[in-house]
């Protein structure tokens, strides 16, 4: 089983990750497009890469505004895989 993150690890963890916050037992960004389908590419890269992984975000589409929520279901919390994740989806973000 994964470790879930504790409190002080969790803020560790999000002082290293830009934009993503706590709420409850998720971490959660916002990602800003300019147009609707480049928002539609980015879901469909994150998808395919958290396939490969087995870990899955909860995903918003609204237009242009793609909303990740990340935490570890069988963990009861977040844990180290989720803070990686994050880092992976905001570098796919960012060579869009």
């Amino acid at each position: 089983m994964v470790k879930r993150l504790g409190l002080t690890e969790i803020d560790q963890a999000l002082a290293g990750l830009s934009g993503w916050k706590l709420d409850g037992k998720f971490i959660v960004k916002k990602y800003r497009f300019r147009e609707f389908l480049s928002g539609i590419a980015f879901v469909n890269e994150i998808a395919q890469f958290s396939e490969e992984k087995n870990h899955h975000p909860f995903i918003a589409i609204d237009y242009k505004l793609v909303t990740l929520r990340l935490t570890s279901w069988n963990a009861g919390g977040l844990t180290d895989l989720d803070v990686d994740l994050a880092k992976v989806y905001d570098e796919i973000y960012q060579k869009m």
